[in-house]
């Protein structure tokens, strides 16, 4: 009896699986639309680097058949055809590779050419960590592995908690300026850099209220007086020569310089977040002790 009961269980626990497997596809994209699909996706086209990654992090790196220009990681992609970017995505190598999903952002304008040629676009946005966690859930739900979604979430918060142990407590609270664009646009508190920074004890010398990613006065930069400068090496290099820069007290010896692949980690939101935050707490933890005010 006990052996019947356990070979009925059995097959019950199939039927459910294969029922799971065969269930439907219904998730609503960060742009409010709502996408119904018969199965998981096995064609993917993913036109942003953090979409790329993610969809990797999270098993399908198979099912990518094209990327971005700027996706890079992880090596297993380089491969795949290159199909521009967020401004010059294009259109006819996306069509003639038949995915049946195209992930885009929200800012891509390449989104409505390609819904009105019959694809599928799902648009994310990745700005803050809850987006990010968000983005992560929706593209594992995607894939038809929901659960994955919260587990590379809980792989970043552990990253996280790890990195923030390694930053001395004189460095806690200290303001930091994270520059994006020379232009000059900076990390604000408000993206998912400037909480990553928050999580690892630092401050910010962009408030919340001027959004994600501003472009400053350079007179702003100055004022502030920030504590510690984070940039590209190449950026970092030219702020001295930028008119009244001479005047900051974290140049040049209070100040991060990463090389271009260590840079483009810091500045993608997805799953190598815990990484980008490690990296910046070595960064941290390697400027000269005497110079922290």
């Amino acid at each position: 009896m006990t052996l019947r009961r356990t070979f009925i269980a059995l097959l019950a626990g199939v039927g459910l699986a294969a029922a799971s497997a065969a269930a439907p596809i219904v998730l609503r994209d960060d742009g409010g639309a709502e996408h119904r699909l018969a199965a998981p996706p096995q064609r993917i086209v993913s036109l942003l680097p953090s979409l790329t990654e993610s969809v990797c992090a999270l098993g399908g790196c198979a099912r990518l058949v094209g990327v971005d220009r700027y996706s890079n990681w992880p090596d297993s992609i380089k491969h795949l055809p290159r199909l521009g970017g967020l401004e010059d995505a294009q259109v006819e190598r996306i069509v003639a590779l038949k995915p049946d999903v195209v992930l885009a952002a929200k800012s891509a304008r390449v989104t409505e050419r390609l819904q009105s040629l019959g694809l599928r676009v799902v648009l994310v946005e990745s700005q803050t960590h809850a987006d990010v966690r968000r983005s992560l859930g929706l593209i594992a739900q995607l894939l038809g592995t929901p659960a994955e979604g919260e587990r590379a979430w809980d792989a970043i918060e552990a990253e996280f908690q790890r990195a923030a142990a390694r930053v001395p407590p004189a460095r806690r609270g200290q303001k930091v300026y994270f520059e994006v664009a020379s232009d000059p646009y900076a990390a604000g508190a408000a993206s998912f850099i400037g909480e990553t920074l928050v999580k690892l004890g630092l401050g910010n010398i962009v408030p919340r209220e001027l959004g994600p990613f501003p472009r400053l006065n350079p007179e702003y930069v100055v004022r502030a007086q920030p504590d510690l400068i984070i940039a590209s090496q190449q950026a970092l290099q030219s702020m001295a020569g930028r008119p009244g820069w001479p005047a900051l007290k974290a140049l040049p010896r209070q100040a991060c310089g990463f090389a271009e692949a260590r840079y483009e980690l810091l500045i993608r939101p997805g799953p190598r977040m815990g990484e980008a935050a490690a990296a910046l707490a070595d960064c941290v933890a390697g400027q000269p002790a005497g110079d922290s005010r």
